[in-house]
This record gives C-alpha cells, sequence and structure tokens, in this order.
C-alpha cells in the first residue's frame, strides 16, 4: 500500500468491514503455516514436507491457475491434516487475523475435506470448523462474527456435491449459512451440479457462485447455466463480455459490490488494503465507501439480527470524518 497515503491506509484499516468472500485454507498466513510446520516437524523429523517459509516465499504473490490450485492440494492441505491444525491453529488464526484487520462481519468458505489416514470425515472437518466459530461467536471480547459457507469443488462428481449439500443441510442451525462453487476453473463441467445445487435452494440455503473468475471459465453456456440456478451471490465476475474493470462498472448501478479478499494468505492483501486500493484509484469519498460498505448488509447470509448489528455499527462508528 506505498502509493496509498498514510492518512486512508489508517482509515481503511479502521473501518468496520464486511468479508463475504474468503476460502479458510487460502486465508491461513505463511507465519501460521510455518507455526503448524515446526510442530509437526518436532513430532516427527521424517516429516518432508517444505517449510512454508521457504515453499510460499514472503513476497511471492504472483500466482496463477497454473501455480495457484497445486498449491493447496500438494502442499497447504499436507500441513493441515490433523483436527489440530484445522482448528487450534489455522481456523482460530484465520479469525484473529481478520480482526485485527478491522473486519467486523465474516463469511469464510471451506470445501468439506476427509483425511482417511487421520480417520477424519468431511463431517469431522465441517465440525471442527463450525466449533471454532461458535466458540468464537459467543466470546464477546471478539468484535467480529464469523459464520460458514460450504463449497462444491468443481472436480467433484455428483456424489461429492450431494455430500456438501447434505453437511449444509445437516449444518444450517448451527453456523453453515449456505453453499459456494468454486476449485480450478479450467477442470469440469458445472452443469452436472444442476439437481444438486437445485435441492440445497429447496432447502432454504443461500447460495454463491465463483462466477466467470477465469476465461476457461466464462464461456455463455457455461455463465447462463450459473445464472439459472438463480444463486443469491456471485463470486469475482471478472472476465465478462463488458472490457470495463467490473468494480469502475458495478459499483454504478443498484447492485451490491462487496470488496473481498478470497485467499488472503496466499496473495497478501488483507481487506483494508483493499479498500484503500479502490480508495485511491477509484478516488472514492468518505460517503462513497460508506454507501459501499452499508449497501453489501442486506447481502449476507444471516439473519436480521446480523444485518441491525452492522446497521448499527455504522451508524455510530466516529471515523466516517477523520
Amino acid at each position: 500500500m506505498t502509493a496509498v497515503p498514510l492518512k486512508e491506509q489508517s482509515f481503511a484499516h479502521r473501518l468496520p468491514k464486511i468479508e463475504l468472500h474468503a476460502h479458510l485454507t487460502g486465508s491461513i498466513s505463511r507465519a501460521c503455516l510455518h507455526s503448524i510446520w515446526e510442530t509437526v516437524k518436532g513430532r516427527d523429523a521424517a516429516f518432508d514436507v517444505q517449510d512454508p517459509l521457504t515453499a510460499i516465499p514472503t513476497d511471492k504473490v504472483d500466482y496463477d491457475l497454473e501455480t495457484f490450485f497445486p498449491l493447496f492440494s500438494s502442499y497447504i492441505y499436507k500441513l493441515c491434516s490433523d483436527l489440530p491444525s484445522i482448528e487450534r491453529y489455522s481456523t482460530n488464526a484465520v479469525l484473529q487475523d481478520f480482526q485485527a484487520d478491522g473486519v467486523v462481519y465474516l463469511e469464510l468458505r471451506t470445501t468439506p475435506r476427509a483425511i482417511p489416514e487421520k480417520g477424519i470425515t468431511k463431517d469431522d472437518y465441517v465440525k471442527a470448523v463450525l466449533n471454532v466459530l461458535n466458540a468464537w461467536n459467543q466470546d464477546k471480547a471478539n468484535t467480529l462474527r464469523a459464520y460458514l459457507i460450504l463449497s462444491v469443488d468443481r472436480r467433484n462428481n455428483i456424489a461429492q456435491a450431494e455430500e456438501v449439500v447434505d453437511l449444509c443441510i445437516k449444518y444450517s442451525s448451527t453456523g453453515v449459512v449456505g453453499i459456494d462453487l468454486c476449485g480450478d476453473p479450467a477442470k469440469g463441467d458445472v452443469r452436472i451440479f444442476a439437481d444438486s445445487f437445485a435441492r440445497a435452494k429447496a432447502a432454504g440455503l443461500k447460495m454463491t457462485l465463483h462466477f466467470a473468475e477465469a476465461e476457461v471459465s466464462a464461456s455463455d453456456i457455461e455463465l447462463e447455466t450459473l445464472l439459472s440456478w438463480k444463486p443469491d451471490r456471485l463470486g469475482h465476475v471478472i472476465h465478462v463480455k463488458d472490457s470495463d474493470h467490473h468494480f469502475g462498472m458495478w459499483r454504478h448501478t443498484n447492485v451490491p459490490v462487496a470488496l473481498s479478499t478470497d485467499d488472503v494468505g496466499v496473495f497478501c492483501s488483507p481487506l483494508s488494503n483493499e479498500y484503500a486500493l479502490a480508495m485511491e484509484h477509484f478516488d472514492l469519498s468518505r460517503a462513497e465507501i460508506r454507501t459501499l460498505c452499508t449497501g453489501v448488509i442486506d447481502s449476507i447470509f444471516t439473519g436480521d439480527d446480523e444485518k441491525d448489528r452492522l446497521r448499527l455499527m455504522y451508524a455510530e462508528w466516529d471515523g466516517w470524518a477523520i
């Protein structure tokens, strides 16, 4: 954020922020991954996974489709491979990092993951993450409230997608607030998931979809298919036909736009930085930032209690004029 005036950096950091598109595993900081690595290496000297500070250098953020997704399947998942690393280390650390950045409402998303060699089922995984989120929300000292969205991976088959829907429905009263479609945009045919997402919709689940994230996933057939599912929110919306920058175009419409981080642990751009960049490049006033923030409240996947909390928070925040 070196190009952004210090006053704007400070404002963006202090600003109460709503984060609606953050992947759990992609939000784990390199420092947290290093701590997990040290713990595992201390228990097992033969553990052959490279130190995260070497494998994912602090100054490396230039990942593309070829290098980004293998980072998870071939590296990060090997580190976060037991309940302690999922609960006490990664999930809790992610919540702390978002809160430290001024985030007051978070919808964290994750793909249910089984770890057979550790006897961990997908159900166990979801429960572990929810346990951390619910304990966090019950602590009145925390200003951040966090909820969970479960993701279907584009590489999944129909049976695996149905498992995710089952878990969403099962835990919809204990912290799961929606369902997502994510994963490598170069993989899979999204049309096979139509019935699964229709079942989720019929069960009352909110739906968000990765949409036109890359050119390879921006065909008319795919985008029309996804829109036919009647999603509640869309993520990315980058590679659409209009050549205008997506934020520059959408912010002038009545469509709510939520600035988000996606994978802050990989790209090292916290939500405060996203706001600071938007302020710098689009010359946004304090009033426009306020409209941007309050405009997404009705798009969150929880109920009126959270919406009222957020509206009151923005109404009472004393930083708008500073």
